[in-house]
């Protein structure tokens, strides 16, 4: 499978000049492709194809005076640009015929976009010299941070610079199946809620660190004084790059927690369970920002891949199923309950039980996974004898006595 390394860049002055050269002419080319389809649609005319506007955009756009300057960085990076135009078109009409989620047509690139990036395929002669440095080309040797190493050859490295103002280089490398980890026995089913982020069937639980909710006053602070500077000032970009960084700080710590949480739930279980959750229905509710700052959607999706990195086995159970509702140790359905009732007792068997762990059982069991309550609260109650049942057989039987 392809995985995505991502590393910090630290230019200097004169290669952050470089790369917002490239970024500025990867985004003209971008939106000078985009507007040459545009035109041809409403004309009725065909789609151009990539190769005419890569020669008429890139090729000859650098012999005219006003397109010049795109000589200055690297012709890769322009063919990537269109590249992109083009799998964007992609998505969007595959999208249209039902072959993936429906998204918007392309839109024009500005350069005040929160997120600028540039790609270097191989024929672009990138390297990483022996000195640990990213050599670009026409951009020079960068700085890099590596906190680990590359499994295996990138492809390809894309350079990012993000809302604020940091540099990182990503690269798609490819991975084999020698990262499949041993078998072991433990398999779980996970609840995923907002008062704990997450119950096992194991009864785990795991908090929610609410990295939102602790930095609030703090973004409350760098918000208020964007608000007050002057539009277009100095001073207004330096406090807009505060404030993107704080909230770039609370982005990195929650996805921290994500990889830590979730590289630990697949290296010790087998078999890994988990709720289609409502995510955008929960959004639209008084629980939006909760919701929000768990970042569900993105555990999950960091779970189902290191499952299928490490050899694991992942199950996604629909969101319709009613793991509240019934009994993990009977299985008898006891109704919707409201969302302050954290504990009941079944009325069938009498188990007491505690809400979050018994539907991560439940999630277990609708997955078909060996599930276990070991160490949660389901405790036996008393139960009184019905009336009907309270001799030794259910029907009169003939007397025996003489």
């Amino acid at each position: 499978m392809q995985l995505r390394y991502s590393f910090r860049l630290y230019p200097s002055v004169g290669q952050r000049m470089a790369l917002a050269r490239a970024f500025g002419c990867a985004r003209v080319v971008y939106n000078d492709a985009l507007r040459a389809r545009e035109t041809a649609r409403s004309e009725g005319l065909p789609f151009p194809k990539t190769g005419d506007l890569s020669k008429a955009l890139i090729t000859e756009a650098k012999s005219t005076p006003e397109r010049a300057w795109l000589g200055e960085v690297s012709a890769v990076v322009l063919q990537q640009s269109l590249r992109d135009l083009e799998a964007a078109y992609r998505n969007f009409f595959d999208g249209l015929k039902g072959k993936r989620p429906r998204m918007g047509a392309p839109r024009y690139k500005s350069k005040r976009d929160t997120r600028q990036s540039v790609r270097f395929t191989a024929n672009a002669r990138w390297s990483i010299t022996p000195g640990g440095r990213l050599r670009l080309p026409k951009i020079g040797d960068v700085k890099v941070k590596w906190s680990r190493s590359l499994p295996s050859t990138p492809s390809t490295v894309t350079v990012v610079k993000d809302a604020a103002g940091r540099y990182f280089a990503s690269f798609v490398v490819e991975t084999g199946p020698e990262e499949v980890l041993s078998q072991v026995a433990p398999e779980v089913g996970i609840d995923l809620g907002l008062g704990h982020f997450a119950v096992l069937s194991d009864g785990t639980k795991i908090d929610s660190p609410r990295f939102l909710r602790r930095a609030e006053k703090r973004l409350k602070k760098a918000q208020r004084s964007l608000s007050r500077k002057e539009k277009g000032s100095k001073n207004r970009d330096k406090a807009r790059i505060r404030v993107a960084r704080a909230h770039a700080r609370v982005a990195d710590a929650r996805r921290e927690f994500h990889h830590q949480l979730s590289t630990q739930l697949i290296r010790d279980n087998q078999a890994v369970a988990v709720e289609d959750l409502a995510v955008k229905g929960l959004a639209r509710t008084r629980l939006a920002k909760s919701v929000h700052d768990a970042g569900w959607s993105a555990f999950v999706s960091m779970l189902e891949y290191k499952a299928a990195r490490y050899g694991r086995t992942f199950v996604r159970i629909g969101r319709f199923e009613p793991t509240s509702r019934v009994c993990s140790v009977c299985g008898v359905k006891d109704g919707p309950k409201p969302l302050h009732i954290r504990e009941w007792t079944c009325q069938a068997c009498g188990a007491v039980l505690d809400r979050d762990i018994n539907a991560a059982v439940n999630v277990a069991k609708a997955a078909g996974l060996a599930a276990s309550a070991c160490g949660a609260q389901v405790r036996p109650g008393l139960v009184p004898a019905p009336r009907g049942e309270a001799g030794t057989h259910s029907t009169p039987q003939p007397s025996t006595a003489r």
